[in-house]
């Protein structure tokens, strides 16, 4: 979204991807197309868990687009009082935004007009001021949340319809979505979901952008307080190869950028460089899968599609914890093909029997930013391409398990009211919502990023991924890292001489 901004105004463009292209076609509705199991996940360059639940370590996504390839499209806006941080949910991390909500909400409107976002406005209880609608209407409610629904508002809730980046219309220049199952972890076979590699790489290309995939980057050459330089290796001719810039714009996640500044040694020019790679959130996320007499997604139509936000600042039913909870949204019952290909044969066919009769709620607590959360680098190992090992370490708090566990107390209620039978809770483990561990803020003892997200210490370095998140929100942060991105990019457009 940075290079949007600058490409639309003129400036020379390189972007630098460590993976390829995913292909689109048929075989992405095939079980081996959950990005988990393509080579887009990639262990190339593991991760390594100092503590937590994924022992083993962890690999990152890799290609064009970015995860934005494999996700849902769930793209909901902050609310206004995430701006402003309750101690609560933010604990004793001193955190602290730099921007508000009217600051980014030109840019959250901008990136749902890139998107082509589909939505409903007023059903949404804590919907933040929207200054323009939707691009898109949604398509009429699949069976299976209309029957979520209206079990919902029996128990007095408020189910609102989940904002997607994806194409409903037939405009002739993009194909429509089908309502397939296989949306969220996968590739969209037809290029109906509006993805970065779908709906604006390509036409950044068209106007001048330069993309070089397959490239990894490994270290920044710095001269002075400036970067001049981005050391890169080609990943297929394992040559080594420098790009130099005037204004260099690190996105690489929450992840890999610490990776990439802890490894050129960025920290030691930041004024706040002892927090760089700290307070890592990943939301407190689980999903609770009810079981029913019937099949409750038999018609095979995509539907996750359904919110709700009641308990999103806490609620009169809820005594522990107080405060800010987090969301619960609707999920896809899982595919069958894909519970087959991720589970032992005789386990895999005998749970495809039950499948058919699940769906479920995710629950999203917002989990505290804490210091011991955090990443750093082992330069006893590297890789073949020189990078030195990134190495995680994360818990969650008491309370975050405390606000998941309330959430998922009111997903099961939703769930037998719908008529589940009983209902079993699913762990998640990915990091794929991960945020924090360079971020913004005004104090340059505690933050290492400035409010437009300029590396403090370094003139010309700019990050604008989840990294920069102070605090992680209720809700996906995709849009939200579009939006700031947007605003940044604008930035730089009309600073761009200044700056560099």
């Amino acid at each position: 979204m940075t290079a949007w901004q600058l490409v639309k105004a003129g400036l020379k463009v390189l972007m630098i991807e460590r993976g390829d292209w995913v292909p689109r076609g048929e075989h992405n509705w095939g079980a081996q197309g959950s990005v988990y199991l393509t080579p887009f996940y990639s262990q190339e360059t593991p991760y390594r868990m100092a503590t937590g639940k994924n022992k083993f370590g962890i690999g990152s996504y890799n290609c064009v687009g970015g995860p934005s390839v494999f996700y849902g499209g769930v793209s909901l806006r902050l609310r206004e009082k995430d701006f402003a941080p309750a101690q609560d949910s933010s604990g004793d991390s001193g955190v602290g935004w730099a921007i508000n909500y009217a600051d980014l909400e030109p840019y959250y409107t901008h990136a749902e007009q890139i998107l082509n976002v589909a939505g409903e406005e007023n059903s949404d209880l804590t919907e933040p001021y929207h200054s323009a609608p939707y691009p898109q209407r949604l398509p009429t409610l699949a069976p299976t949340p209309q029957k979520i629904g209206n079990a919902a508002r029996k128990l007095g809730l408020h189910p609102f319809r989940l904002p997607l980046a994806i194409n409903y219309s037939d405009n002739g220049k993009q194909p429509s979505c089908i309502e397939c199952t296989t949306c969220d972890t996968f590739a969209c076979a037809v290029e109906a979901k509006n993805d970065l590699a779908t709906r604006v790489i390509p036409q950044l290309l068209k106007e001048g952008m330069q993309l070089k995939e397959n490239t990894v980057a490994v270290k920044f050459i710095t001269e002075e307080t400036r970067i001049t330089a981005i050391e890169c290796v080609d990943r297929k001719q394992n040559q080594k190869i420098r790009y130099n810039g005037r204004l260099f714009i690190l996105s690489a996640g929450a992840l890999a950028s610490p990776h990439l500044l802890l490894t050129s040694r960025l920290e030691k020019f930041n004024s706040a460089g002892r927090v760089v790679g700290r307070y890592l959130m990943r939301h407190c996320n689980a999903i609770v899968f009810g079981l029913f007499p019937f099949q409750p997604a038999k018609d095979n139509r995509f539907h996750k599609q359904l919110g709700f936000h009641d308990f999103y600042f806490g609620h009169p039913s809820i005594k522990h914890p107080s405060g800010k909870l987090g969301s619960i949204q609707q999920v896809q019952t899982p595919p069958v093909s894909l519970v087959k290909a991720m589970l032992p044969k005789p386990l895999g066919e005998a749970a495809s029997i039950v499948i058919k009769h699940l769906t479920g709620m995710l629950v999203m607590a917002e989990d505290q930013p804490r210091y011991d959360n955090h990443v750093a680098v082992d330069f006893s190992h590297r890789d073949r391409f020189g990078l030195p090992q990134l190495v995680i370490s994360h818990h969650y708090s008491e309370r975050d398990f405390a606000a998941r566990k309330a959430l998922l107390k009111k997903a099961k209620q939703i769930l037998y009211k719908t008529g589940a039978l009983f209902c079993y809770v699913h762990d998640i483990k990915t990091f794929s919502h991960a945020v924090g561990t360079v971020r913004m803020g005004n104090d340059p003892n505690t933050s290492p990023l400035d409010a437009q997200c300029r590396f403090r210490g370094i003139q010309n370095l700019y990050v604008v991924d989840g990294s920069f998140m102070p605090t992680s929100g209720g809700v996906n942060p995709s849009l939200t890292i579009s939006a700031n991105a947007l605003r940044v990019g604008e930035y730089l457009t009309k600073n761009f001489n200044r700056i560099t």
